[in-house]
């Protein structure tokens, strides 16, 4: 672990918007969920929501490269119950829709907690989906063509709240909990110490001021019996 490289994951963390994300109901094809999670981590968004299609894009579907593998994704069956979960969560959903509705998005209050509701690529947002958010969103359009590529209608939106947060201050100070802050710390250092701990269901080591590991690893319970077996 390098300096540098322990200041950047603590940096990088100390700027994360807990209360900021983005729901992608049934986005199905690669290249638009990776760039629209690249777009989440460069103003950062931690964490987003995915609601798969029927035959389509799922979490295991290959998405651990690159910016993915620093934005948690959840996700849920349907829609409905990502929408009750994020509620329950106190966010506003916000669907990325133009209709008579619409707000023009940079008349919309980016500082609450808000959850950006992406439809699919080719049919946008399900009447179910509309019903379900709180306000619809539009980016103003003055050509022939009606709407903009998924990924880059997000990365605008998303853009213009990171614009109106820090004109707010909120990246001025660590937003995220202090567990869900060191866990992360640990697991973007450490990943392969991370995962075996998981693996055998055993608690984070503490690291040291300079990032590294204090003291030996965790064992589990039956490593001392199975040790005593082989001598």
């Amino acid at each position: 672990m390098t300096p540098e490289r322990w200041q950047k994951l603590q940096k990088t963390l100390n700027l994360r918007q807990p209360d900021l994300t983005v729901v992608m109901d049934k986005v199905h094809k690669m290249h638009n969920f990776s760039a629209i999670v690249r777009s989440c981590d460069a103003v950062g968004v931690g964490q987003v929501h995915h609601v798969p299609a029927a035959c389509g894009l799922t979490t295991s579907s290959g998405l651990s490269a690159g910016s993915n593998k620093w934005v948690e994704t959840v996700e849920h069956p349907n829609f409905p119950a990502a929408a009750e979960t994020l509620r329950t969560a106190g966010f506003v959903l916000a669907a990325a829709h133009a209709s008579e509705q619409s707000l023009d998005f940079r008349d919309y209050d980016f500082t609450r907690p808000t959850a950006i509701v992406l439809g699919t690529e080719l049919y946008g947002m399900s009447e179910e989906a509309l019903a379900l958010c709180d306000v619809q969103l539009q980016v103003p359009m003055m050509g022939m063509v009606e709407s903009l590529n998924v990924s880059v209608a997000c990365a605008i939106l998303l853009y213009e709240a990171q614009r109106q947060r820090q004109a707010a201050g909120l990246y001025q100070n660590r937003r995220l909990p202090d567990a869900v802050y060191h866990r992360l710390l640990f697991e973007w250092g450490h990943p392969k110490v991370a995962r075996w701990c998981q693996q055998h269901g055993l608690p984070y080591p503490p690291l040291r001021e300079d990032g590294e590991v204090d003291g030996p690893l965790p064992q589990p319970a039956d490593a001392g019996d199975r040790a005593s077996s082989q001598t």
